[in-house]
């Protein structure tokens, strides 16, 4: 793709990844300057996507035995050991449909079996559903091992890629 920058995500891009964040907040959860500098600090991969100088997408992902007070996260940690976490991947809605998360979920991977983790995870809402993250998920080779209802009655697919295929 011509033009995108992958780069690692400082904590200058604050104002940047709040505004996406808030764009799709209803798929991901509520993220102010304080709580982006609390996933930042807790994350091992840290993964910004730049178009033309703009911030165009994120991932933030933590690693296993991380103090991180997250259900979703703390459901893996019970169930697995050398993991990474996405705790949340967001694209730009100028910037959907032009490969930027594939990008951004390759250099996870290449980075967390780097980092010696053995799978990634992730939780993708499952009622109500979003059909485009559970396909995407799907064609990323995840899958589903079990889900998990949340205090907002939502219901998450929790899923699981292995790194050593």
């Amino acid at each position: 793709m011509n033009g995108l920058l992958i780069r690692d995500l400082t904590i200058e891009d604050s104002a940047a990844v709040v505004e996406l964040n808030e764009a799709v907040v209803a798929l991901t959860s509520p993220m102010d300057a304080e709580r982006f500098a609390t996933l930042h600090a807790l994350s091992s991969l840290k993964l910004a996507a730049e178009i033309d100088g703009r911030l165009a997408g994120f991932l933030l992902a933590i690693p296993a035995g991380a103090a991180y007070d997250n259900g979703n996260f703390q459901w893996f940690s019970e169930r697995h050991d050398h993991f990474v976490y996405i705790d949340r991947v967001v694209v730009s809605n100028e910037f959907r449909g032009l490969g930027i998360g594939r990008v951004l979920y390759s250099r996870a991977f290449d980075e967390a079996k780097r980092l010696g983790a053995l799978n990634i995870c992730a939780e993708i809402d499952f009622e109500p559903a979003n059909q485009p993250s559970l396909r995407f998920h799907e064609s990323a080779h995840f899958v589903a091992i079990g889900t998990r209802l949340l205090d907002s009655g939502k219901t998450v697919s929790m899923q699981i890629r292995s790194l050593t295929d």
